[in-house]
């Protein structure tokens, strides 16, 4: 395979790869603890790690469509399951390990649910920003709560990195690919960028 042709593919490519960088240290990190909310946070970090580094291989290479297409297979599926992750990590702060571990199968089958979805209908991408909106929503609202009653410590952390994760969300979704906001940096680089940062402070927040 050849390098992209496309700078704003490219930088995409390379943001990638430093999010997964970012993600896969987080996951090794929390790999060091033991215990349920410790091994949650680890997948999820993990799951977002392999998909940041595949989502690099699939904008930073030229390839045939089709292959594009099974490449974003996996990436969706792990996606997924990583934000199903997410909202039982944040169950398990806002009312304990009975509730978090009994939401843990149904969330994973939601994950999976919106993995089927994007098979069913390929590059359906506002399916992805509406499941994304509800787990981040949620978590936002129960870190804010959290933080609010002074009931965990870092969750002022967390609420912060959710709330970063949501702009860069919203910069991806409006923004066009392809078409530079500065440099060549477009939404999917600027919003690898920012997530990046969102990463490292729920990474505090968990520590």
């Amino acid at each position: 395979m050849q390098i992209h042709h496309s700078p704003f593919e490219r930088v995409t490519a390379l943001t990638d790869v430093l999010m997964g960088l970012v993600a896969a240290y987080a996951a090794f990190y929390l790999s060091q603890f033991s215990g349920f909310k410790s091994n949650v946070w680890m997948w999820a970090f993990g799951l977002l790690a392999f998909l940041s580094f595949l989502g690099a291989v699939a904008h930073g290479f030229e390839m045939t469509p089709k292959t594009n297409d099974r490449l974003w297979l996996p990436i969706n599926l792990s996606l997924g399951l990583a934000l199903g992750l997410f909202v039982v990590a944040a169950l398990f702060d806002l009312s304990g390990e009975v509730l978090a571990r009994k939401s843990l199968p149904l969330m994973l089958v939601v994950g999976f649910g919106f993995f089927l979805v994007t098979v069913w209908k390929p590059g359906t991408f506002m399916t992805f920003i509406a499941y994304e909106a509800v787990a981040m929503l949620f978590a936002l609202g129960a870190y804010a709560w959290l933080f609010s009653t002074s009931a965990l410590a870092g969750s002022g952390w967390m609420a912060a990195g959710v709330s970063v994760t949501i702009v860069a969300a919203v910069i991806q979704a409006t923004g066009k690919a392809g078409r530079g906001i500065f440099w060549y940096f477009d939404n999917n680089g600027i919003f690898h960028l920012i997530q990046m940062v969102g990463l490292v402070l729920l990474l505090v927040g968990v520590g």
